[in-house]
């Protein structure tokens, strides 16, 4: 069977070269097309209207708690296998669920920050089916009544690949929906046999469905990055993808315009932002070269292989009939109370108050983005990659605070420098072996013009290397401090413009661009510890002469 997955994709591929369809440029050309057309999709040859590609999104994000959603079973990423499982996990008969209170509350708190209505009144329901990782054969739910509904997500799409260059979208946020997660099926196909882990099963999830507003892959994936940031402001998922804890469904169809809907897939388990756009991309190019070709779209859920680099089948879309929903018997209705609806003599231990929750939410990435923009003057689009890198912003604001360089020069070296080298050895923020405070302390030696930028860059490659050494340390063991003797100076950029004849009369001639080579010429006499500024005005001075 994966062999022919494999074929029929390596097919799908082969005719997507022969005739590349409108979702075969880059991403960042489809994401500008996608915001400059409305989401609209040239049509081939047809002449008919453009093609308009629809994506809807259910995201599962694993609640940030200490136990199961019905049971105390601790949760514990990488724990032994079947080694946290309780008996109502294992659907021994006899059990029953216990509601976990912290679940509620981080479904209650992820509501209000998306803008939804919290439903005072909320049921449990059992969703049917069989898999061999869900012992109870159902899983419970909130199909009918969920605990928040009619919200709203707001997120930024970069145009054309630059950050300068950004539109803010919104899509509807239909529902939220407390739920149970299910175990894992490890498949061994050296043995040809599947095990069954359900260390996962009765996790709480929450459920975020999306309504179908987005045209692109680049749409869903700054979707769910924000939403995936929101989360951990809150502190009700840790949302790390690579853990599991944020697992995406996207729902694609492409219609004419004008014309209803097309029929969707569902592409399962995301769990990736980048997968997910590639995913959402193929799909509606899939979906287009088909239609165009007189094929149909079956409603079915497909994946996405990562190393083809497309979508396969997995099974037929079981429709809610299917899933033979019914009321959870074993649970009653969920009751929420605001300040106005809390009667006098309640125990306020006992139940959950959602204007409590409201008062104090913490301030959302969209605010905190806002506010570092005006406090400290940087640019907006510096702000969205000081809060899409985990502790970035943090970090900048320490430095900021320990150091007497102004906010806007801070930015460069953090964004630039620091960031640069934490991208190329893979590391976070958190694991950086230069800390704020050796940042700031560097900063502060460039900022006394006590070295130069140059010099700057070198005691920065040093302190990564974690030897434990300040700034000023090896500033003084490689003699990196600027030269403050300026006859001594003087007589170096003497000595540059004697051995460059050709570049000075290009000078003369009035190609200033070129006093830029006498500059590093000087700074390289010098080994970095000459001002550029200082060095600029002397050639400038000798060459006027």
């Amino acid at each position: 069977m994966a062999g022919t997955a494999a074929r029929g994709c390596a097919g799908a591929w082969r005719r997507a070269w022969r005739r590349p369809g409108p979702c075969a440029a880059p991403r960042a050309q489809r994401a500008a097309a996608c915001s400059a057309r409305g989401g609209a999709v040239p049509a081939g040859h047809s002449g008919l209207a453009p093609w308009v590609p629809v994506v809807g999104l259910e995201v599962h994000a694993q609640i940030s708690s200490n136990s199961k959603l019905f049971s105390g079973s601790q949760v514990q990423f990488a724990a032994p296998p079947n080694s946290l499982v309780s008996f109502f996990d294992a659907s021994l008969p006899g059990t029953l669920p216990v509601l976990n209170r912290r679940c509620v509350e981080a479904a209650v708190m992820t509501g209000l920050a998306l803008n939804c209505s919290i439903n005072k009144k909320s049921l449990f329901d059992r969703k049917h089916y069989f898999y061999a990782d869900l012992p109870a054969g159902y899983q419970i739910t909130q199909q009918r009544v969920p605990i928040a509904v009619n919200g709203s997500l707001s997120y930024s799409l970069c145009i054309n690949n630059k950050m300068s260059q950004m539109v803010t979208k919104t899509v509807r946020i239909k529902q939220i929906q407390l739920e149970q997660d299910s175990g894992k099926s490890l498949h061994d196909d050296t043995r040809s046999q599947t095990l069954v882990d359900l260390n996962r099963a009765g996790v709480g999830l929450m459920e975020v469905v999306m309504e179908p507003d987005m045209c692109c892959g680049e749409e869903a994936a700054a979707a769910v990055r924000e939403l995936q940031l929101i989360l951990q402001t809150l502190g009700s998922s840790q949302a790390v993808m690579a853990e599991g804890q944020l697992r995406v469904d996207a729902n694609v169809s492409v219609h004419h315009s004008g014309e209803p809907y097309g029929v969707r897939t569902e592409l399962k388990n995301i769990n990736s932002l980048r997968f997910l756009a590639k995913a959402v991309d193929y799909e509606i190019q899939r979906q287009i070269e088909e239609l165009e070709n007189g094929g149909i779209i079956l409603n079915e859920t497909r994946v996405f292989d990562s190393k083809l680099g497309c979508t396969v089948p997995l099974r037929d879309k079981e429709g809610k009939q299917d899933y033979r929903f019914m009321p959870e018997p074993n649970l009653p209705p969920l009751i929420l109370y605001d300040a106005k609806s809390l009667p006098a003599n309640m125990n306020h231990q006992q139940v959950i108050n959602i204007d409590w929750i409201h008062e104090r939410l913490p301030d959302l990435p969209s605010v905190k983005r806002e506010k570092l923009v005006e406090q400290y003057g940087i640019l907006p689009e510096h702000s969205f990659t000081l809060m899409n890198e985990d502790g970035l912003a943090e970090f900048f604001e320490n430095v900021v605070k320990q150091t007497q360089m102004k906010p806007k020069k801070v930015i460069g070296w953090i964004l630039k420098d620091l960031l640069g080298y934490l991208k190329e050895h893979s590391l976070t923020v958190k694991e950086s072996p230069v800390s704020s405070y050796l940042l700031a302390d560097l900063l502060n030696l460039l900022e006394k013009k006590e070295i130069s930028s140059t010099a700057a860059k070198q005691v920065l490659a040093e302190l990564w290397k974690g030897e434990g050494k300040t700034a000023l340390e090896i500033v003084k063991e490689q003699k990196l401090q600027l030269l403050q003797d300026q006859k001594e100076l003087e007589q170096i950029c003497q000595a540059v413009i004697d051995r460059q004849e050709n570049e000075v009369m290009a000078i003369k001639a009035g190609n200033r661009k070129v006093l830029n080579k006498l500059i590093g010429l000087v700074q390289r006499e010098t080994q970095g510890r000459s001002s550029p500024v200082l060095v600029k005005q002397l050639l400038e001075k000798k060459l006027s002469e």
